[in-house]
């Protein structure tokens, strides 16, 4: 897993437009530490003081048998949950020693079974399907129960005779699991509790604290957030869906977490006034085959939220959308991020209004391969504004992602505003970096969802390209070089440039001195 910041490569010899250069002026990471790191996590946490939770405790019962607002500190070691933890209002879980929550159950009673070995009677009846997985035939990323081998997730395979090395199979029906390694001498254990904390007050606080191997059902939290709840410095990892939620959390907060290598997305948001999210390192999330390209998989998802801000955080080589704000959320802010390397857009704001996207730093995005997985602008790449309306993207840093920022208008029904439509999106003060293959920037628009004469303006960007005379422009299905899109109205003050020449807002194309 990969924690350093990683700087977006500067490209072009050399860099002159007429007027200011975006706010970030170079592509690069968005205001990185000094040390090149980003920091999240438990060392981030403070000293604990207040009731010890031994591991040898029943967590859930220990909190539950104090009053409101009393401090809980985990001890060193690993704590077995087997119950949902529900903290009263002000409680505070906390560890400053290196606290593990795990939802796991050791798996200890092994037989052979022709060149595997099977367990019974581990596992809970049969349960009915949701959520859409990558592979649609075998349909298996939504069972929860996941096995651990000395740690290691293992793969799941959806029958019995692909049990292999390294993998394993989960029969419902006959209440067994096969494994394809010797478990003997071995730690073998299956995620079984689906939650580790969720509300049972407000204002609470969890910090500090490593949560591991919950059997979150899809679109549920390891760690729920609730009204008031500040959630930071911990390491939320290897959970079968989500590894935190913002759920009907207004004014919410959860900073300086790392969140990693959960089974369907890193953070999830829904039905949250003002909620924050802030400062965390959210990368290598959708482990469990979630579908990349459309099934809330990756790295953060909101919707039916309003107000509240994703800011500041290291959204990194998740597969899947790297930062997705879907269904009604209103007046969301998404500022200072670094979006690198995720499977599918870097950013997409889908069915939202009141929206602004800024001083995000987006490279790398949308080169995942899979069901829905394509080049052209309807699956985006870098910055990808869906049916949305009055929507600002400015003063990002969009470099060599599959496209560069793509405006959808598609045909999308009606819901609590009206018909969903795109209408007044401003792009402005941009970098983006177009320089290979098909990648583009523009507009296109599905038959009954015509884009509107006026309704989006790009302008006062800067476009870095491998030539001027290369097609990176696109307007419903027409393709433009530098010159003849400018021609169409749009970016009529923005400055094209391949390093050498610039093709300035007059029109006049210049070659630069070679710069030593």
């Amino acid at each position: 897993m990969k924690r350093a910041v990683l700087a977006v490569v500067a490209i072009g010899t050399c860099l002159v437009a007429p007027g200011p250069l975006p706010a970030h002026g170079v592509e690069e990471a968005a205001t990185p530490p000094a040390d090149g790191t980003f920091r999240s996590g438990p060392a981030l946490a403070p000293t604990c003081n207040g009731v010890t939770i031994r591991t040898t405790d029943d967590a859930a019962q220990v909190v539950d048998e104090w009053p409101a607002g009393t401090t809980f500190c985990f001890a060193a070691g690993l704590h077995r949950i087997a119950e949902t933890i529900h903290p009263k209002a002000n409680q505070v879980l906390a560890s400053d020693d290196g606290a593990v929550l795990t939802g796991s159950v050791r798996l200890t009673k092994w037989t052979p079974s022709n060149a595997a070995w099977v367990t019974t009677g581990v596992l809970p009846p049969a349960y009915p399907q949701t959520g859409q997985c990558e592979d649609n035939k075998t349909n298996i990323c939504y069972l929860r129960e996941q096995v651990f081998y000395d740690g290691k997730h293992l793969t799941r395979v959806a029958s019995r005779d692909k049990v292999a090395r390294g993998t394993f199979y989960a029969d419902y029906v006959a209440n067994a699991i096969y494994l394809g390694d010797v478990p003997a001498g071995h730690a073998v254990e299956m995620s079984s509790t689906p939650t580790a904390i969720e509300p049972g007050g407000n204002n609470v606080t969890v910090r500090g604290l490593t949560v591991e191997h919950f059997a979150t059902p899809p679109q549920g939290g390891a760690v729920v957030l609730g009204l008031g709840w500040h959630v930071y410095a911990n390491e939320l990892r290897w959970n079968h869906a989500i590894g935190a939620m913002l759920q009907n959390a207004d004014n919410a907060v959860l900073e300086k977490n790392w969140v990693h290598d959960n089974g369907q997305l890193g953070v999830g948001q829904y039905s949250t006034l003002k909620g924050t999210i802030a400062a965390n390192d959210i990368s290598g999330n959708n482990t469990d085959g979630f579908w990349i390209a459309d099934w809330e998989s990756g790295g953060v998802k909101t919707t039916w939220s309003s107000g509240g801000s994703v800011t500041g955080n290291l959204i990194q080589d998740n597969r899947g959308i790297g930062l997705w704000s879907d269904a009604y959320d209103d007046s969301r802010t998404f500022s200072n991020n670094q979006i690198i390397d995720n499977a599918a857009d870097g950013i997409r704001y889908e069915i939202g209004r009141n929206g602004v996207i800024v001083g995000n730093s987006i490279s790398g995005n949308g080169f995942g391969t899979g069901r829905g997985s394509g080049t052209s602008l309807w699956d985006g790449g870098g910055i990808n504004v869906n049916t949305s309306s009055n929507v600002q993207v400015r003063d990002n840093v969009v470099a060599n992602n599959v496209n560069g920022i793509s405006i959808q208008s598609r045909t999308r029904g009606s819901g609590p505003w009206g018909t969903n439509v795109l209408r007044d999106i401003v792009v402005s003060g941009n970098q983006v970096t177009m320089r290979g293959g098909t990648t583009a920037t523009g507009m296109v628009q599905n038959s009954g969802a015509a884009i509107p004469a006026g309704e989006v303006t790009l302008d006062d960007n800067t476009y870095i390209l491998d030539s001027l005379a290369a097609e990176r422009f696109q307007k419903t299905g027409q393709w433009y070089t530098a010159r003849e899109w400018r021609a169409t109205g749009q970016d009529t003050t923005s400055a094209f440039t391949i390093g050498k020449a610039i093709l300035d807002a007059t029109g006049v194309l210049t070659i630069l001195p070679a710069v030593s």
